[in-house]
């Protein structure tokens, strides 16, 4: 096994302020990022604060940022950076700094709570419930995701417009806006929750200009911005701008 000195800085601070410290430390074979700073715990920088849980890439605990790129530090080899390249590692941008390279992610759980649930067929019992494998498929992808919330850090709406965050859910949670918006078996609108105008007026669709950076550093690889957010998008424009759909809700409305 070959090793080599690589050469890192590290974000170090609190809600106060900080900055990168340089650290010169050991390279192994097949590591990934993680390793290099649990090595650096280990040998120089014992308070160094850093979350994480499977080193697998599946609880989404080590989102940091690489280099300027949101990564799952488990889930980045440090084989796709050169020996003499100086490794960046900071805390998402997005949200605020707890210690170290740990941040709070609290945004995404308020805006978690902001999603109205599944609403379950009334006229269906449990064990009832049918769907075609198409549709199964679809929502599947969304399924998938680990809530890393590295789309969340990268989309520039809330990552350069802090103010934005109280109108915008982001692009994890529009996506499952979405998701529960295509499911065939939700019944949100006989309960007169219209999920279309919600994602709009409630959860700040109109904010997404689909630059697709969301899609770019899932590390699930789901197409969040081509399967998710521009069928929502426009489904949403065509509850609001059809003509036909507009005739159709006025004439329901007069005959209730």
């Amino acid at each position: 096994m070959s090793s080599y000195k690589a050469q890192f800085k590290v974000w170090r601070g609190d809600v106060r302020g900080g900055g990168l410290e340089d650290f010169t430390v050991e390279v192994n074979d097949g590591e990934v990022v993680l390793d290099i700073i649990h090595r650096l715990q280990a040998t120089q920088a014992p308070d160094l604060a850093v979350r994480w849980n499977c080193k697998a890439g599946k609880c989404g605990s080590c989102s940091a940022e690489v280099n300027g790129r949101p990564r799952l530090m488990c889930m980045t080899r440090m084989s796709v950076f050169t020996r003499e390249e100086t490794i960046t590692v900071t805390p998402l941008r997005a949200f605020p700094v707890v210690r170290d390279l740990v941040t709070d992610v609290g945004f995404n759980y308020e805006k978690a709570r902001e999603v109205p649930a599944f609403v379950p067929p009334q006229d269906l019992g449990p064990g009832e419930y049918r769907m075609m494998q198409e549709d199964v498929d679809r929502s599947q992808e969304f399924r998938k995701c680990i809530e890393c919330f590295l789309c969340q850090d990268t989309c520039h709406v809330v990552r350069d417009h802090e103010e934005n965050k109280r109108a915008f859910a982001g692009p994890r949670f529009l996506m499952r806006v979405a998701e529960l918006d295509m499911h065939p078996l939700d019944a949100a609108e006989k309960s007169g929750l219209d999920r279309k105008t919600t994602a709009q007026d409630e959860h700040g669709l109109g904010y997404c200009n689909i630059t697709k950076c969301c899609t770019e550093v899932c590390p699930e690889g789901i197409k969040i911005t081509d399967n998710a957010l521009i069928p929502l998008k426009e489904r949403a424009v065509d509850r609001k701008y059809d003509p036909l759909v507009w005739l159709g809700s006025k004439i329901r409305r007069r005959s209730s």
